[in-house]
């Protein structure tokens, strides 16, 4: 048997630069790993079936769920159709979070399959691979500290921070967001100061690499944590005002901002002390918000087998 965990990621910058020609949005970004993490379990059955379990009942182990669609593109890849697995998921990461946790499962699903399968794939062949699933499974595959350009499928790694950095999440269980329609509503209501084409997209990518705050990442210049779907959907989805007001009102706070596409929301402390501190003093506001929250180190890696 073999077992990968799977971790979430906030994003300490989302840019939304503009329209592809193929529909997509073109997006600038930093993602970090952090260490709330899923847990999977791969056995081996050689019998040409690939079978999921969970612990959550509320997650669908059906063929549309990211971790089967990971095992078959890989069995498919490989050429050996009698493989198969027996995978098993203990979730950990909230659903519908913009956290990435479905992301990261399929990309565990692509390294702990490959290991168990045997088939030798590098770490730049699972993201290839990655790419076609999703456009933040090749950055789950890498983890660490990311600039993501392109859907995000696109990767520059950033030096790792040498400070023990830590985030204070808070969601609310009750909501999600969905992706497509914050990009969606982001389109209708800022396509008129999208960028036009490649070069300018260029000279923002450019802007990004060399700020001052990534290098390396650290407490005494934190990021200013811009994410521009927080504009859209902060208006529109009370949990998430209710727990940015909350993480703002904390002084330790380095910065706060909104992952992703949301709900879910985060505050940046200097250490993981102060962090869980923060999480202490903020848990009678949290209950009556009836937000969850949790405390998180950074992590400097992604997906990975455990030893």
């Amino acid at each position: 048997m073999i077992t990968v965990t799977a971790p979430a990621k906030v994003n300490l910058h989302l840019e939304v630069l503009g329209l592809r020609s193929d529909g997509f949005h073109e997006l600038a970004m930093v993602m970090q790993s952090i260490d709330l993490a899923d847990r999977l379990s791969f056995q081996n059955t050689a019998d040409a079936q690939l079978s999921l379990t969970c612990d959550d009942a509320s997650l669908s182990v059906g063929d549309d769920n990211l971790i089967l669609r990971a095992a078959q593109l890989l069995r498919d890849r490989s050429g050996f159709s009698e493989l198969g697995a027996s995978i098993h998921l203990e979730k950990r990461i909230p659903i519908g979070a913009g956290l990435a946790g479905g992301s990261s499962d399929g990309a565990a699903a692509l390294v702990g399959l490959n290991a168990l399968w045997g088939l030798g794939h590098s770490s730049a062949d699972l993201e290839r691979m990655a790419a076609e699933l999703g456009s933040d499974m090749p950055f789950c595959v890498a983890g660490g500290c990311q600039l993501c350009f392109g859907r995000g499928e696109q990767l520059e790694a950033v030096p790792p921070t040498p400070q023990p950095l830590a985030v204070l999440l808070v969601k609310d269980p009750t909501v999600s967001v969905s992706t497509p329609w914050a990009y969606k509503r982001c389109r209708e209501l800022n396509q008129s100061h999208y960028l036009a084409d490649e070069a300018a997209f260029e000279q923002r990518r450019q802007a990004l690499r060399s700020v001052d705050w990534l290098q390396p990442l650290r407490s005494e210049l934190p990021p200013p944590l811009r994410n521009d779907l927080q504009e859209v959907v902060a208006p529109e989805t009370a949990a998430v005002r209710s727990a940015l007001d909350l993480l703002n009102s904390v002084p330790e706070s380095l910065a706060v901002a909104m992952s992703g596409s949301g709900p879910s929301c985060f505050a940046l402390f200097s250490d993981l002390e102060s962090c869980r501190q923060a999480q202490d003093q903020l848990t009678p506001q949290l209950d009556r918000a009836g937000l969850k929250a949790w405390s998180c180190a950074l992590r400097s890696d992604g997906v990975r087998i455990e030893a």
